[in-house]
Formats: structure tokens, sequence, C-alpha cells
């Protein structure tokens, strides 16, 4: 009868905290995520220059080109077949 009772209540914790995980961690990182934005505001001065700066004359732009994959149909050698010899 104990054996039963300790596995019932050890099935009740870890049910209880499971189900206080799911609604108390989304909670949790919400606050976390806004305390963090909160400092960053206070750092920086609250500064939100997020749109396109007017081009200024002599300003240096540098385009990259996209980078190319290699062909993986390309061979690049021949497969040899080895064989192991007693």
């Amino acid at each position: 009868m104990v054996l039963l009772k300790t596995i019932l209540i050890l099935v009740l914790v870890y049910y209880t905290i499971k189900l206080l995980a799911k609604w108390l961690v989304p909670k949790l990182f919400s606050y976390a995520i806004k305390k963090t934005q909160e400092r960053f505001g206070q750092q920086f001065g609250n500064h939100q220059d997020f749109g396109p700066r007017p081009e200024q004359k002599g300003e240096t732009k540098i385009f990259k080109k996209p980078f190319k994959k290699s062909n993986p149909s390309k061979k690049v050698g021949e497969y040899i077949d080895f064989e192991e010899i007693d």
C-alpha cells in the first residue's frame, strides 16, 4: 500500500510540474525578453534608426556576388573498386 501511495504522489508531482512549466516558462521568457529590450533601450538611448539612410557623396558601396555552389554532377575522378587480397 505504501509503494502504491508513493508512486501516486510521484506521478501527481510530475504532472503538476509539467503543467506549471507549460504555463510558467512562456511567461518567464516573455518577461526576460521585455527586460532585455528595456535595458538595450536605456543603454542606447532609445535610438530607432532602422530606415534607409540618404546616400552621402563619396560613400563606398560593396556589392557581393552570390556564392556559387559546386556542381554535384561534375565528375571529380574515376571510381576504383578495390578487392581484398588474403
